[in-house]
């Protein structure tokens, strides 16, 4: 059914109404069109436009809606209506007859598309703070079972200092946990309510705008009709906060590729996340960290066409517009689906503690140990990290890790280090030097450890 063509003598042509017609992705936001429908039944009884009994059987018809939805959404994909405003229209018509066209009083499919996606956004964002959630219990729930486990640390892709295993899982929790944050200040920002603001100018009729507001769970109406009908900034804060998610996905998933390589072998994938080749046998592919990698280019590339969608649009609504939600709905679903994979890969992930002991042990990452031992011995230390350079050098060409120098060779270069200069060169030692708020000593990540369990208890 359309919900206009008193001033046309014609239909639209086929080819336009297949361009033109979104139900077959707005179907999606259903429920949230039903709902909003319901408070405007009420509100528009409130100013007089309809009687009791009618608000009554509007809402009861509304009601039988909203459980047929909630039994089979995707039935309504393919109902042939221009879009899921006149699909909820055209079956409320069936249900209560003559008394269903009184329903659009007041009201414009620009507030109403705008109150239904920003209802959706809502509810979306609900959705992914408990996937962020879940993620973070699997990645807490690792870093404690290997609390205190070495892991080789790297910059530039290249060996830097001991870690522990911990210390990195705790690093991605972090980003989730900003990731969390981020996104309950964008629900902040999604908290009025553009319903009332008719297609531009406001609805003439007597609506308590605020109570409005209210019964839907906003904390207040829309200041401004025009804005209330153009906005589209909380689909750029969702798309925005679920690109940087996806980044941090994306991060994740590159480092376990590395590590779970046959040259690392740092980390196991279970069989349950990993797939095999068709041609080799032998093959073990960690699929699921290559899919997260890849989707989050999809992800991105929704926020950059929904930016540039935006770029341009004079006020108030356009059916430019319509682009918003099939990005939305699809980056959103992706987002989703990648947290929950990613919580997934940790549920089976093995550390290979000898390997990335020795990884650790590899590489001269105790240079910067010695370089602090110079300087407890009063050396400065621009000049501590000269000589510990000649010291690498040498042992590079003696092909000797810097522990098993012998004092004489070491003192080649400084005649300050004496047999002392063994202890601060072993792992333990350097890890547990690190004994400062964020550092990696065993003692730091427990206290890490132990806040994001109370934070993800209270979350529960």
């Amino acid at each position: 059914m359309a919900l206009w063509g008193g001033r046309f003598t014609e239909g639209p042509d086929e080819r336009f109404k297949n361009y033109n017609d979104s139900l077959k992705f707005d179907y999606r936001m259903a429920l949230e069109d039903i709902e909003g429908s319901e408070a405007w039944a009420d509100a528009i009884h409130e100013a007089g436009v309809l009687t009791d009994q009618e608000c009554t059987d509007l809402k009861k018809a509304l009601a039988e809606l909203h459980e047929e939805a909630e039994r089979d959404i995707h039935s309504i994909a393919t109902a042939g209506d221009e879009d899921i405003h006149s699909y909820i229209e055209r079956r409320l018509i069936e249900k209560v007859g003559n008394l269903g066209k009184k329903l659009h009083t007041g009201r414009s499919r620009n507030d109403q598309v705008a109150l239904d996606l920003k209802l959706w956004c809502r509810k979306a964002v609900d959705e992914i703070l408990k996937a962020i959630v879940h993620l973070q219990k699997e990645l807490i729930a690792t870093a404690d079972r290997y609390q205190g486990k070495v892991f080789p640390g790297y910059t530039h892709l290249q060996r830097a200092q001991p870690v522990t295993f911990s210390h990195w899982v705790l690093a991605y929790a972090q980003m989730f946990e900003r990731d969390y944050q981020r996104l309950k200040n964008a629900a902040e920002l999604m908290s009025s309510c553009p319903l009332g603001s008719a297609a531009l100018a406001g609805t003439a009729y007597n609506i308590d705008r605020e109570k409005l507001a209210h019964a839907l769970g906003f904390k207040n109406a829309t200041s401004n009709s025009l804005d209330g009908v153009s906005d589209r900034d909380h689909v750029l804060e969702l798309l925005s906060c679920a690109s940087i998610s996806m980044i941090h996905l994306s991060r994740l998933a590159e480092d376990l590729i590395i590590y779970n390589s046959g040259e690392a072998k740092f980390v196991t994938l279970s069989d349950k996340v990993t797939s095999g080749s068709s041609l080799m046998p032998q093959k073990k592919n960690p699929d699921s960290l290559e899919l997260i990698r890849g989707k989050c280019g999809r992800v991105v590339g929704a926020l950059t066409g929904m930016l540039v969608t935006c770029k341009a649009l004079p006020l108030a609504y356009d059916k430019d517009l319509q682009e918003d939600k099939e990005r939305l709905f699809d980056a959103v679903d992706t987002w989703h689906d990648s947290l929950y994979m990613a919580a997934l890969v940790f549920e089976g992930l093995q550390l290979n503690e000898e390997r990335a002991l020795e990884a650790a042990q590899g590489g001269y990452s105790n240079a910067t140990e010695l370089a602090d031992y110079l300087v407890s011995k009063g050396i400065p230390f621009r000049e501590a990290h000269s000589i510990v350079g000649r010291v690498v050098l040498h042992a590079i060409s003696v092909k000797k890790p810097l522990e098993e120098l012998s004092v004489e060779e070491f003192k080649q270069f400084s005649a300050v280090i004496g047999d002392d200069v063994y202890a601060p060169l072993q792992i333990e030692s350097i890890l547990q030097k690190r004994d400062i708020k964020g550092g990696t000593a065993p003692s730091q990540n427990a206290i890490e450890i132990d806040a994001f369990k109370k934070i993800l208890l209270a979350r529960s």
